[in-house]
């Protein structure tokens, strides 16, 4: 057994031995006593991130009290709806493109009245409110009009405000007056939080709001901030990947959570059981609300505890906002392990830096053994694609090595005389000539085929009409076209005949529906020719009528010609019937032509029509005649 490994290997080895002979002393040492004070770098950035993070939370709740303090102050909202309908709504809307963590903004009226806008921005409230495509805001009414009765209604606006649908809101028997914002705002006549509790238009668990308009008997205002969005404002995986928090009431029960499975339970519980009996979904809830108990911990304080069988980090503090909330904190739990691993991770990667000093004269040898093997990869490289015939290569670029760049020459050289080598001979056909294995792969043998022969009606008239240059650039458009059009079908292009083409399936690779795809050729030649003639005809070009013919069975497929000198082509009858086949076009004034053998293996994927037997020159019986017309629509 030959054992070899590429250069890099070995020199990376050379360098990692000296580097712990020299360096495992000096790292461990600094390790040791640097440990502790990862630690304590640790928690100061899971303090500093826990303050941000209640900061962030205390800051959505107090845009919301900020929102419904200053909608107490105005003055349209003193009207019941649906009077001053369009200032209620653009100031509702205001408000929720202002505070961005606010679902809606509500206000009901002491008639049984309701106003509410709401944010449709989260797929969730989208699907609850079935809204259409580009919905951005929703407008619910509940109005009680003299002359037309009570009035319930679903509005959607888009994100300028224009309606793009309405229908009538299910839910009439809704009375804002019955809601715990309500009710609550009223008894404290002045502004209040509530919740959670199930909302009554989305029927999900909210916190809200409330605060009574100033100056008129029985008008409150308020807004939600759903327990989802309060779940996304608890992300505390900046922290640690296992770091969480959570929200939790005066009853030390769970509000929201950042883990979406838990906060998943959360939501499922409310609606059934008003979100009570969670305590066993955090193992660490006990251990938290002990915790608030003591004053050094409950303000804020960093505590250590056991929870789980593992040594946990608890940071809290309350999140009352302008005295709403009372008796609610968040609690933001990090496994005291991830901020050892963290700060050990940036340690040993300050160490390294330090210990690179020792190695400096190695890293020179690691650099020199990467751009050589860099080099010698991309040349690897370069062959692999020259043998899977990909050109999309470029030259290798220059090395400071000359050897390499012999070989880099020499690969650039083969690859030029191989692209120039398919440009003669079809793709697959240079693929087996180069295979190692690849002689017997191109050798003559008898099989089935289907071949395809074009030809271009008058075109002698075009070459006497045009010079010689003009009939080079008509020719180059066309064949390049059908080539793309055979090579889609999976066609191989044997041999461009003047203005004729010869393309055969089923070799060199097999194509078990090799019928199908040169009935499908033919007709998408054909279409492509018609697409080429509009062109022709707007910019003075001559048109060029084709001519197909399509024949399928046995024939011998290999390189034919002289020791010096071969081709790779298909010879037999079945080659000679589909020219045949071909020139019948000019005498039926028909544009595709097939066989009987076609027409019978793909009669049912096909419309054909049939011409009748016909007796070509060169053969003694009749062939079936028919017209490729269309492809069945499947």
């Amino acid at each position: 057994m030959n054992w070899s490994r590429p250069l890099r290997v070995h020199l990376s080895v050379l360098v990692v031995a000296l580097l712990i002979l020299t360096a495992t002393p000096i790292i461990w040492m600094a390790f040791s006593q640097g440990r502790q004070a990862a630690i304590l770098a640790g928690e100061k950035h899971m303090r500093e991130m826990s303050l941000r993070l209640i900061e962030g939370y205390r800051n959505a709740l107090e845009g919301g009290h900020e929102a419904v303090a200053l909608a107490s102050t105005v003055p349209q909202l003193a009207v019941a709806p649906p009077g001053d309908l369009q200032p209620k709504e653009q100031f509702f809307l205001e408000v929720l493109r202002s505070v961005s963590n606010a679902t809606s903004v509500y206000a009901g009226y002491p008639d049984g009245s309701y106003l509410q806008v709401i944010n449709t921005g989260r797929d969730y409230v989208r699907q609850s409110l079935a809204a259409p495509a580009g919905t951005a805001f929703a407008v619910r009414l509940l109005a009680h009009a003299k002359d037309a009765g009570t009035v319930s209604t679903l509005r959607f606006l888009d994100a300028a405000a224009q309606t793009i649908g309405e229908r009538p809101f299910e839910r009439t028997n809704f009375d804002p007056r019955q809601s715990p914002w309500y009710q609550t705002a009223l008894r404290a006549g002045g502004p209040v939080s509530v919740g959670p509790y199930v909302t009554g238009t989305l029927k999900v668990p909210t916190l809200a709001l409330a605060v009574p308009l100033k100056g008129k008997e029985g008008i409150v205002v308020g807004t939600n901030i759903h327990l989802q969005t309060i779940s996304r404002l608890l992300d505390a995986r900046e922290i640690s990947p296992r770091a969480r928090s959570y929200v939790i009431g005066s009853d030390n029960n769970l509000v929201a959570h950042s883990d979406p499975a838990v906060m998943s339970t959360i939501l499922g519980a409310w609606p059934g059981g008003g979100g009570a009996g969670m305590r066993s979904l955090d193992p660490s809830l006990d251990v938290v609300a002990g915790l608030r108990k003591d004053p050094a911990y409950a303000g804020g304080g960093l505590a250590e505890a056991d929870f789980a069988g593992e040594r946990y980090l608890v940071q809290m503090a309350p999140v009352s906002v302008s005295g709403l909330f009372k008796g609610s904190s968040v609690a933001i739990v990090v496994p005291l392990q991830d901020l050892v691993v963290q700060a050990n991770r940036l340690l040993v990667r300050n160490l390294m830096i330090a210990a690179a000093v020792l190695v400096a004269g190695v890293v020179g040898s690691l650099m020199l053994s990467r751009v050589i093997s860099r080099k010698l990869y991309h040349l690897a490289d370069e062959a692999r694609r020259i043998g899977d015939l990909n050109f999309a290569g470029t030259d290798a670029p220059h090395s400071w090595i000359t050897e390499i760049n012999t070989l880099g020459g020499a690969l650039s050289a083969s690859r030029r005389a191989i692209v120039q080598f398919a440009l003669y001979v079809p793709r697959e056909v240079v693929r087996r000539i180069i295979d190692p294995e690849g002689g017997a792969a191109v050798r003559g043998r008898r099989q089935e085929v289907t071949a395809l022969f074009t030809d271009v009606r008058d075109f002698t008239t075009i070459s006497e009409q045009h010079s010689p240059e003009e009939v080079v650039d008509i020719l180059s458009a066309y064949f390049e076209m059908l080539n793309t059009v055979a090579e889609q079908y999976h066609g191989t292009v044997i041999q461009y005949l003047g203005d004729s083409i010869f393309v055969i399936w089923n070799a060199p690779v097999a194509d078990p529906q090799h019928i199908e795809n040169g009935c499908h050729c033919a007709l998408a030649m054909k279409a492509a020719v018609d697409r080429l003639n509009e062109t022709n005809r707007k910019g003075g070009r001559p048109e060029l009528f084709t001519r197909f013919g399509v024949h399928t069975g046995p024939a011998v497929v290999g390189s034919f010609g002289a020791i010096a000198r071969q081709q790779y082509t298909a010879m037999g009858d079945t080659i000679n019937v589909a020219s045949r086949l071909e020139g019948l076009n000019k005498e039926f004034n028909t544009s595709i032509l097939v066989s009987g053998a076609v027409q019978s293996a793909v009669a049912d994927l096909f419309d054909f029509r049939a011409m009748g037997m016909v007796h070509v020159k060169g053969r003694s019986g009749g062939i079936d005649l028919w017209e490729l017309v269309g492809a069945n629509a499947r």
